[in-house]
């Protein structure tokens, strides 16, 4: 399996982990003013999925309709949850019927805040899991202060976990 398909694997499976344990929170605790560019938990979560759906446009040749990085009126966190697991499994479908040719094909498009870019197809799906990797990481930190402990998102812990998986595939 090619890097990218396994960054888009780890990707979504690390959202899931994650999301479930940010389910745990009340309204109030995700929505609660952070010393963070995007205000709170909600809208940084948000961000990482107004961000995956930016490069999905970009892949798919498509407007996206956003004209910021930091969009207004996040949707409910139930419906982010929702809404972003659905985009992780569109990534991780995408990446699998991508070949090694079409992984090195560019892209070119507007960037948000101006000016042109152009990244190979493998590049952007890594961009999109190391992307969200950073804001997870936000997000944890927020987690700490509402003494709420994070799950394990590491890479070497899916690796391994998905090792562990295959292993028993084996075995029955």
């Amino acid at each position: 399996m090619s890097d990218v398909k396994t960054m888009m694997r780890y990707k979504a499976w690390a959202d899931e982990l994650f999301l479930a344990k940010v389910a745990q929170l009340s309204e109030a605790q995700l929505v609660a003013p952070q010393p963070i560019i995007f205000g709170n938990m909600l809208r940084t979560l948000h961000h990482s999925y107004a961000m995956d759906r930016v490069w999905q446009a970009h892949l798919l040749g498509e407007a996206h309709g956003y004209t910021t990085r930091n969009p207004d009126n996040p949707p409910s966190f139930a419906v982010l949850h929702e809404m972003q697991l659905a985009m992780d499994a569109w990534y991780v479908t995408y990446a699998d019927a991508l070949d090694t040719e079409a992984l090195g094909e560019i892209v070119e498009f507007e960037f948000i805040g101006g000016g042109h870019g152009a990244m190979s197809r493998g590049d952007i799906l890594l961009h999109v899991a190391n992307h969200t990797t950073y804001h997870r990481g936000h997000v944890a930190d927020m987690l700490y202060h509402c003494a709420v402990f994070p799950p394990t998102t590491d890479l070497p812990v899916f690796l391994r976990e998905r090792r562990a998986h295959e292993v028993s595939s084996l075995v029955r």
